[in-house]
């Protein structure tokens, strides 16, 4: 399978956190196949963040209606793809990977590998490692099937020049800047909006930086409400932002506070430092990428139940925990990441 100039398809269909950590597998495939064709598959919302990745050639969206998928699939057979590396393993995407025709077709998985007659190898990544690894080292790890080294870990968005000249004059250039992020696809791990009003006050009349705060979709009543109760002045972003409108943005703040989110990593990835706050999820397995960065959690196992009744131990998406972070430890965490300006 060591062709001259490969075609190769990854599937990964969501969420943008991930698509985003999926840039190392790009890099890499790149550097050992510089005349590759590299193409992903992703659902619709996450295909905007790869127009920032410069090492992936096309992206093709999955359907959202049943009657786009013969067409779908006959786009697929028509590239005649010679590798489909699969890091979703489903279902769905292993009778899709078995569609493309492709000859060397791989899975990569952590526990159980699905209809694995569809695919001619697979890489499993054992739940005793995947649990103390990394995303982006867990996708890297599908690499091995196609007997591609790691060279680099770096996870790198791009801005485009003319989302960084908009963003730069929204950003208000000069002095010290933070940016807040409150949102989360989880209500049950979003710190209360008290304290981030009370972070703004204290990086603002202590630091002596800017605050401004942005959502997204379904977001803007948790970000009026903060800026409400903030008593100091908080620029709040009340223009919607595309994700890569997002990217150049994120890239004008020192700082960007923010939960474990798809945001944080968009951030990281185009070097704004974050400090990121999470509840009972794994420390390890979602941190941001890259160097500068603070992942604030509280002490577990829980000792001091926020909401005693309502939360569900063991379950992550059904709790409470990250109420648990104190306002000092946040401010703190900023402080250090402010002070050089």
């Amino acid at each position: 399978m060591q062709s001259e100039a490969p075609r190769i398809l990854v599937i990964r269909r969501r969420y943008l956190g991930d698509i985003v950590l999926l840039g190392p597998v790009f890099r890499n495939l790149r550097l050992h196949w510089p005349r590759a064709r590299l193409t992903a598959v992703v659902e619709p919302a996450y295909a905007p963040v790869l127009t920032l990745n410069p090492d992936v050639d096309e992206t093709y969206s999955l359907p959202r209606a049943m009657g786009e998928w013969p067409g779908f699939i006959s786009r697929l057979r028509q590239a005649r793809f010679t590798h489909v590396l699969d890091l979703d393993n489903n279902d769905r995407t292993a009778f899709l990977t078995r569609l493309t025709g492709a000859p060397f077709r791989a899975a990569l998985h952590h526990d159980k590998l699905h209809w694995g007659a569809c695919y001619t190898a697979d890489v499993l990544h054992p739940p005793e490692i995947h649990e103390r690894s990394s995303i982006v080292d867990y996708y890297l790890a599908i690499l091995a099937a196609v007997q591609v080294p790691v060279a680099t870990r770096e996870v790198r968005l791009v801005p485009r020049p003319a989302d960084l000249a908009a963003a730069e004059r929204l950003a208000h250039p000069g002095g010290r800047k933070l940016l807040i992020h409150p949102g989360s696809r989880s209500a049950w791990r979003i710190w209360p909006a008290e304290n981030f009003a009370a972070v703004c006050d204290r990086v603002q009349d202590e630091l002596g930086a800017q605050v401004f705060l942005i959502g997204g979709p379904g977001e803007q009543t948790l970000v009026a409400k903060i800026g409400q109760l903030a008593q100091s002045h908080v620029i709040t972003i009340n223009a919607p932002l595309s994700v890569p409108q997002f990217a150049a943005f994120a890239a004008q703040f020192n700082v960007m506070l923010c939960h474990d989110s798809g945001p944080m990593h968009v951030a990281a990835s185009v070097g704004t430092p974050v400090v990121a706050l999470l509840g009972s999820q794994n420390p390890v397995l979602f941190a941001p990428s890259g160097a500068g960065h603070a992942v604030l959690q509280p002490p577990l196992p829980c000792t001091a139940c926020v909401s005693p009744g309502q939360c569900v131990p063991g379950d992550s998406y059904r709790n409470h925990c990250v109420r648990n972070i104190t306002v000092d430890a946040v401010f703190a965490g900023l402080r250090r990441r402010l002070a050089g300006g």
